[in-house]
């Protein structure tokens, strides 16, 4: 089978991507060794938060904008709500040291980027937000950032919008198939799966934490964290809903064990309760089948006493669900979107950091537009900037077989 261009992994990216292709008329083929939407990777849990104003860099804003504005869309052609804009809450009780997804001094960096951008935002006195947000146990000492169009968006939703829409505009899917070889083809590339051989001008590879496998020479690098999301059941339902509650981050401390982030409950989903989460840098693991998918109860007690405990009313004791996810994670936090230095027919794909759902919609039709249009790649994702390039292989004098 030949296509114009092969996706390998239908997840966030992969699914955008698939889409954004199929949008232009590119013959595109897209494969996954498992059937998205699914359970392995990075893009379940039921909520993803979603804010335009973005302290992880100034690239990323713009970004969040045009996802929000494709999702939007995809809602209007497909039915299904990808998009919740029940606002976003951060809260730095650090003093300004605040680390999020690796970035420092986050509070500062979010409100600049609102600034930069024109968005709709407040900086919150601690009365008032006391007064609009009760679910939080403010101590008085801390700055409060809200968003009114942030909020959550539904990965699954999303991935299955996207990969719908796709095939309805002549994209061919492959799922529950492994690739396990791609390698240069002549002026092309070859994708071996564990059920064939197919054929490509271009490839992308956004696989998630299966991308080092494939492209050991370029990304083999990359970290592969296991992350732990916790339902809880809250005293008062009506107080923790949706339509009162925003998403939030809380960051109470300088590391990022000192910090943690959380969703409203949003009825219909299939856990009644309130997401709550850290990032967790300490568990690395060499390759995505050795995650240990089990969570052990000392796990959720551990949250409750370090965050939840008198910061956020009327929520603890036990969990009612517990679940494992996977960051894919480079050496500084940001995304990888270049081309592989072994196969300049190989576009990488890679690396979203635990903040790339919100990108995703965005990202995909940024890849579209490189392969179909001929777009110049965002110069912020390259694998040659500075923090990045000192950790890979230097990148050789000529593309040659990977």
């Amino acid at each position: 089978m030949t296509a114009d261009v092969i996706v390998i992994g239908l997840g966030a990216m992969g699914s955008a991507t698939l889409y954004q292709l199929a949008r232009r008329g590119v013959r595109v083929l897209g494969i996954d060794r498992f059937r998205p939407p699914h359970g392995e990777g990075s893009s379940h849990g039921d909520t993803r938060i979603t804010r335009r104003g973005v302290g992880e860099g100034a690239v990323y804003g713009p970004l969040a904008v045009r996802s929000h504005a494709i999702w939007r869309d995809l809602e209007a052609a497909t039915g299904l709500e990808l998009l919740r804009e029940c606002g976003f809450l951060a809260i730095d009780g650090s003093g300004g040291a605040g680390v999020m997804h690796g970035k420092p001094d986050f509070m500062a960096t979010t409100l600049a980027s609102a600034a930069a951008q024109g968005l709709a935002h407040e900086e919150l006195g601690i009365a008032e937000a006391r007064s609009r947000f009760p679910q939080f146990a403010l101590r008085g000492h801390e700055r409060v950032y809200f968003e009114p169009e942030g909020g959550l968006v539904f990965p699954e939703r999303c991935i299955t919008a996207q990969l719908d829409q796709a095939a309805r505009l002549g994209a061919r899917i492959r799922t529950g198939e492994a690739v396990v070889a791609i390698v240069r083809d002549g002026d092309g590339v070859a994708v071996t799966t564990d059920q064939g051989r197919y054929r490509a001008d271009r490839v992308v590879l956004a696989a998630g934490g299966w991308t080092p496998g494939l492209a050991p020479r370029a990304l083999g690098g990359l970290q592969l964290l296991r992350q732990v999301l916790h339902w809880y059941p809250p005293e008062d339902p009506g107080l923790w809903h949706v339509d009162r509650c925003p998403t939030f981050m809380w960051m109470h401390g300088a590391t990022p064990a000192d910090s943690f982030y959380g969703f409203p409950l949003v009825p219909g989903l299939p856990t009644a309760a309130v997401k709550v989460a850290q990032e967790q840098y300490a568990r690395i693991a060499p390759a995505p089948d050795a995650i240990d998918r089990a969570v052990a109860a000392d796990e959720a007690d551990a949250m409750t006493r370090t965050h939840i405990a008198g910061r956020l009313n009327g929520l603890g004791g036990t969990s009612v669900r517990d679940l494992v996810c996977l960051y894919t994670f480079s050496p500084d936090g940001d995304f990888i979107i270049d081309h592989d230095p072994h196969n300049d027919r190989l576009l990488l794909l890679s690396a979203c950091s635990g903040h790339g759902f919100k990108h995703s919609a965005a990202i995909g039709d940024h890849v579209a537009g490189v392969l179909a249009d001929g777009a110049p790649l965002l110069p912020a994702f390259r694998l040659g900037r500075p923090g990045v390039a000192d950790t890979l292989p230097p990148r050789p004098a000529r593309a040659v077989e990977s």
